[in-house]
């Protein structure tokens, strides 16, 4: 796997003795790029209108910036010690004594020097602040406090508390006389070379953008085939969802032709007009999509159909949201059956003439005719407006901004928001069904019983539903697994291994349910595998984000015995790893159930020869089982060619033959939750089968001066003993900032 990263080699051009190098045009432009302080509006006249704003809004009262606010001013407030080594350095040039604040005037000059586009004038604001005495030399403390800085600036905790490993690295590299200090030239002589080795693919970016241009299909250049293509590019994209959709609403459309115009035949349309044809027409859209409703949530059925012929011409990846659909549909025939009846019908109904309501619908009501409040108080309309409420308040907690907390509503009314209020209020559905069949069953209109077809409707679906639950309980029973060994790690990642159980074999990318009665006794939570199926044990990692999961990660944080690795790649961290002991591992651990396991979108991955997978954060757990299945793979072939001395099949026999992974993150940490794979491909996939890219994003972007220092010691590490400072991994973690 591609995993290494060349250090630049040093530019030449330099005077023996220490002397200062010949800069160039060109390359003083390349310097500039990768060395900057701000971004590149930030020179501009509306950057310095921005600064002088903020400074009279800060310097009110003595008309002098102090150094507790310059970052502020200057726009890097979330790095107000960086900020503050730069005020010192700038005041130091001037004389300036920095506990005495600045005026607007010398203010506007720190921002002229800040923002000069001179390579020179750059490199030696940066060189200024490693010199904290001014004598023009680099000592490897000064260099420390700079890395410390720089790592704090960048929130990498890891690099901070090796600040002093990593300063004798540089040292070590650019004065291998053993001086004991560093001169300007030779920081510069490195950070330039670092830029230089950028400057292709700067360059192959250009050129490719320009080709891009002239490369554009013929089908492409007129608006008109333009959006002809494109729509025949979505057509082709989406077939299954589009013939799928089509079908269901054919079904619905017949369904609501076909009842309006019985009802019309009917003597009630005597009465009510086309109020009750489109009553009953939405009626009985409403028996199909509560029947279709429960089939995209039978997990089980689903994970069996996924892996057969149907697969091919039916989503079944997008079981949610069809359901979501089905939802919607619902809600409006809910709305047209409630306000045609409750606006027309039953208003009609009060008012007809008794003598021809008589002859027409007497026998249907008992020969007496209703009153609007009997009309309510009936079955019918009983079970009506509970169903409403309850699919009302079912539905509302199922919207988004509830069902992911996004609505902060005021105590006590906070519990209605979140995956717990969505999840119970989702289980009062099943009352809305018994009220379902209550209410058909009494429906004033028909009396023959074989012609109430809501049941006929509801029947099979209902039955398959049922059938998934008590699969389900009978899987509670089974998989009760005993916990292997619990981890949990910066950003509030709690790693569970446990014990496979007999019969339970999966395919990478599926996920399964999780329970743990000490949490709750009815609650289940869904999460990615992230062990291969061939590994002897069964691992999730599961993300800190609500009320259940905290329970879960305090609940085992306790169970758990607090100790720090031993290695040193890794003694920032404090992990909590415990291996259970089988004769206590009951006590040690809390008792956890698993469902599953269920399909979805990732497990079809062997299907393709090139994987593109990226993910964002714990959003990479589907992957990394992918990953291991990859690399066991790998293993095993190496295995079988090693025994028989030459290759028996190839590895695309097996699987994609190619694949690219992603990982973007935003904290330093999250590296260490899956460090074991990344090593693990690094040393086994020697035919570069795998290869992988980490982003940290938490970073400021390549060439600010607080993470220019940093990226030059990770270059200088990874070189020399192939370990990353940023992911702790053998992997090459890239520093970048999301725009």
């Amino acid at each position: 796997s591609r995993v290494s990263m060349k250090v630049p080699e040093v530019v030449p051009g330099i005077r023996p003795g220490g002397g200062r190098m010949t800069r160039m045009q060109s390359s003083a432009q390349m310097g500039l790029k990768g060395l900057r302080f701000l971004d590149k509006t930030s020179g501009s006249k509306e950057g310095w209108k921005a600064v002088e704003r903020r400074f009279d809004e800060m310097s009110k009262a003595s008309g002098r910036l102090p150094k507790e606010s310059f970052g502020k001013c200057i726009g890097m407030g979330d790095s107000k010690e960086f900020a503050g080594e730069l005020f010192v350095t700038l005041s130091r040039r001037r004389s300036i004594e920095p506990e005495q604040g600045i005026t607007k005037e010398q203010l506007r000059e720190f921002w002229t020097e800040m923002t000069d586009q001179n390579f020179d004038s750059r490199l030696r604001i940066f060189f200024d602040m490693c010199d904290k005495n001014g004598d023009g030399m680099l000592t490897e403390d000064e260099v420390k406090e700079v890395i410390i800085l720089s790592a704090s600036a960048n929130k990498l905790a890891k690099l901070k508390s090796h600040a002093a490993t990593y300063s004798s690295l540089i040292m070590e590299e650019l004065d291998p006389d053993d001086r004991g200090y560093i001169e300007i030239w030779q920081l510069e002589t490195l950070l330039r070379g670092m830029v230089s080795a950028q400057a292709p693919e700067v360059k192959l970016k250009r050129t490719t953008s320009s080709l891009a241009r002239t490369m554009i299909p013929m089908r492409y250049r007129s608006p008109l085939k333009r959006h002809v293509t494109r729509t025949m590019d979505f057509a082709h994209e989406n077939w299954k969802r589009i013939w799928l959709v089509t079908l269901w609403l054919a079904a619905n459309l017949a369904l609501f032709v076909y009842k309006f115009e019985q009802y019309k035949r009917r003597s009630s349309f005597q009465v009510m007009g086309n109020c009750v044809c489109v009553a009953k027409g939405a009626a009985e859209t409403l028996k199909l999509n509560m029947a279709l409703i429960l089939l995209p949530v039978c997990r089980n059925t689903l994970t069996t159909l996924r892996s057969t012929a149907l697969s091919h011409v039916i989503p079944f990846d997008d079981n949610i949201n069809f359901h979501k659909v089905l939802a919607g549909a619902i809600a409006v025939g809910t709305v047209v059956h409630t306000l045609a009846h409750v606006t027309c019908d039953f208003p009609r109904l009060v008012s007809c003439p008794s003598d021809k309501f008589m002859a027409l619908l007497g026998p249907n009501f008992g020969f007496r005719q209703p009153t609007y409040p009997d009309l309510l108080a009936s079955a019918p309309g009983v079970t009506g407006i509970l169903m409403i409420i309850i699919m009302t308040f079912s539905f509302t907690l199922a919207m988004h901004t509830f069902r992911r907390s996004v609505v902060k509503l005021p105590s006590p009314l906070h519990h209605l928001a979140g995956f717990n209020a969505f999840w119970y209020a989702h289980h009062l559905l099943l009352l809305v069904y018994v009220l379902l069949v209550v209410h058909s069953y009494f429906i004033f209109l028909t009396r023959i019983w074989y012609k109430k077809t809501t049941w006929m409707f509801l029947i099979v679906p209902v039955l398959f539903y049922a059938c998934e639950r008590i699969i389900r309980k009978v899987r509670e029973n089974n998989y009760h697994v005993n916990i292997l060994k619990a981890a949990i790690y910066p950003g509030n990642v709690l790693s569970l291994h446990m014990k496979k159980p007999p019969g339970f074999k999966y395919k990478s990318g599926m996920y399964l349910f999780v329970k743990c009665p000490d949490v709750s006794p009815f609650e289940w939570h869904p999460f990615s595998i992230t062990s291969a199926p061939g590994d002897d044990y069964l691992s999730v990692h599961i993300r800190t984000l609500g009320d259940w999961t905290s329970e879960l990660r305090n609940l085992f944080g306790k169970c758990c015995e607090a100790q720090v690795t031993s290695k040193k790649a890794t003694l920032s961290r404090l992990e909590t790893t415990v291996v259970a002991d089988s004769a206590t591992e009951d006590t040690r651990f809390p008792k956890v159930f698993i469902d599953g396991p269920y399909g979805a979108p990732a497990q079809n991955y062997k299907k393709y020869d090139i994987l593109l997978l990226i993910g964002l954060g714990i959003g990479a757990t589907p992957f990394i089982s992918i990953l291991k299945d990859l690399l066991n793979n790998i293993k095993s072939n190496d295995e079988v060619e090693s025994m028989h001395g030459s290759e028996i099949g190839s590895f695309k026999n097996s699987g994609p033959g190619r694949a690219y992974f992603y990982w973007v993150t935003r904290e330093q940490g999250s590296f260490d939750w899956f460090k074991g794979v990344m090593n693990e491909v690094a040393d086994n996939d020697h035919s570069d089968v795998i290869e992988m890219h980490n982003y940290l994003t938490s970073v400021y972007e390549e060439g600010d001066a607080r993470s220019a220092l940093i990226a030059m010691v990770q270059s200088l590490q990874h070189a020399k003993n192939g370990v990353d400072i940023v992911s702790g991994s053998k992997v090459f973690a890239q520093l970048c900032i999301l725009i």
